[in-house]
């Protein structure tokens, strides 16, 4: 599957820059209720063809509303949007939705770890987070370290009230975006950072390497220190370290020039997964079928020359274990999944599932809360839900859940660390869907009168939320400190959204 596909760059904004199953149950705080909140409503355009409506003045302010063009919910094909309509977002379905670019599309991003805060709810939201562009020449590339601040909930227009527990903050005003960029070589295919701890306070700077593995389109992985950077978008006016940031710590050149996707982190800086102690672990996975181990230690990182061979296509996607320090997954567009160790000294794959998906196997997530539950999304747009327990080395294993609603290949899935029955993906049909496993269908529910997705069958009642008004979305992460909160990078550029449905 071809995951280059965005060309034009964004026009820059004005922005400050400074350089069933055996899967266990999972419990519903609704009891079953099923929750399906549309997002978006078609507009028919005006007989002249003026998609601004609004510019239909008249005196009379109650014929003016009996005037208003006629709203319904959209579901994505067949139902295609006709000739002068256009979909504009359900203000009321949304407690946050922010639009923001930058000069080049991204392909991947990343959210950081910052000292604000665990668990917060508080507007406006502060996000940091690192991507990396697609521009139109290799040396036009860069990796931006961003900090989109001022991200106000949305307004419920007449929905809102003197009695409405706003602690007096505004409403629907821009966000903004600042960032500093440390230049690379080659497109970025993907961007991860590393697990660090999160800085408690803001009093006093920490200096501690804040690693940033980015697969370049040159088959290089370098490894930048995202901290500089960071601390400068932290507090304005500090010290940059220009030769520090954009020198990299160190670069994976074991691909031996071979292109990849797939890469994911494990480990703690400084402390270890589970907190068993450790250090840094990265696996990246090459178009050849190869994947390769870097380790860090007290004197820096090292990358194992042997490389882990069992696929025999492009690895898409690795993930690290949540609960098992030596253990990582992996996805191939040969349509398996596999279960590594790397303690095994063969190299080889000690489980796998040889046809998980029809298609190409494109993205998978490790779920941290049901730690024997993977996420799986193929190039033929089915969703996959895989209880590892099932996994035997000679058996085929079958999905616990399998889910048909996107029209085109899974570009991103991530379960919700807050809520492990929940999780995000997004298509290359232009959506980002949410997702939760604790709901179950109403059998007294007369299916021929339930609505109907863009495959004619009726809409899942696992489905929550469709996300539009972006193209060509690559990724969708949830932000690990800010409950509820997405972000998705695309070729129209980032989305930053909290919806009523999580």
């Amino acid at each position: 599957m071809s995951k280059r596909e965005l060309a034009e760059p964004a026009d820059r904004p004005e922005q400050k820059r400074d350089e069933g199953n055996d899967m266990g149950e999972f419990e519903d705080p609704f009891e079953d209720e099923m929750e399906s909140e549309d997002e978006g409503v078609v507009v028919d355009a005006a007989e002249n063809g003026d998609m601004e409506i609004e510019e239909e003045e008249d005196d009379d302010d109650d014929e003016e509303e009996e005037n208003e063009p006629a709203t319904e919910a959209y579901v994505p094909k067949p139902k295609e949007l006709k000739e002068g309509q256009t979909l504009v977002p359900d203000q009321s379905a949304y407690h946050m939705l922010h639009r923001m670019n930058v000069a080049w599309p991204c392909l991947s991003f990343d959210f950081l770890n910052d000292h604000l805060g665990n668990q917060r709810q508080a507007f406006p939201h502060t996000a940091y987070l690192v991507a990396g562009t697609q521009a139109d020449v290799a040396k036009n590339n860069e990796v931006l370290v961003m900090k989109a601040s001022s991200m106000h909930r949305t307004s419920k227009d007449d929905d809102l009230s003197d009695d409405d527990d706003d602690d007096g903050e505004d409403v629907d005003e821009d966000a903004v975006l600042e960032y500093r960029s440390i230049p690379t070589l080659g497109g970025v295919n993907r961007v991860r950072c590393a697990p660090t701890s999160t800085p408690t306070s803001d009093l006093e700077p920490c200096l501690d390497p804040y690693p940033v593995a980015v697969w370049s389109e040159t088959g290089k992985v370098p490894i930048f220190d995202a901290r500089p950077s960071f601390n400068t978008l932290q507090t304005p006016g500090s010290i940059f370290d220009k030769k520090r940031a954009h020198t990299p710590l160190y670069t994976v050149e074991a691909h031996r020039g071979v292109e990849g996707y797939a890469m994911d982190w494990g480990g703690l800086l400084g402390g270890g997964s589970s907190g068993k102690g450790g250090h840094l672990r990265l696996v990246t996975g090459d178009i050849h079928s190869k994947i390769f181990l870097t380790s860090s230690n007290n004197t820096g990182f090292t990358t194992n020359p042997t490389p882990f061979e069992s696929h025999t296509s492009s690895v898409e996607d690795l993930q690290w274990s949540p609960s098992e320090p030596t253990v990582f997954a992996s996805c191939s567009a040969d349509r398996s999944i596999r279960i590594w160790d790397v303690r095994v000294k063969s190299r080889k794959s000690a489980l796998a599932v040889e046809d998980a998906h029809t298609q190409d196997v494109n993205v998978i997530s490790w779920n941290h809360g049901t730690q024997y539950l993977l996420l799986s999304g193929g190039d033929e747009g089915a969703l996959n839900v895989w209880d590892m327990r099932n996994f035997q080395s000679k058996q085929k294993a079958s999905p616990v859940a399998h889910f048909e609603w996107h029209q085109g290949p899974i570009s991103s899935v991530e379960w919700n660390r807050d809520e492990d029955s929940i999780f995000a993906a997004s298509g290359l049909d232009d959506q980002v869907t949410l997702w939760d496993l604790a709901v179950e269908r109403d059998e007294d529910e007369d299916a021929s009168q339930l609505p109907k997705g863009p495959n004619g069958d009726p809409v899942p009642s696992q489905l929550l939320f469709c996300h539009h008004g972006a193209s060509e979305i690559k990724e969708v992460h949830w932000h690990p400190q800010i409950p509820g909160m997405l972000g998705s990078t695309s070729a129209d550029g980032f989305h930053f959204f909290k919806t009523i449905s999580v």
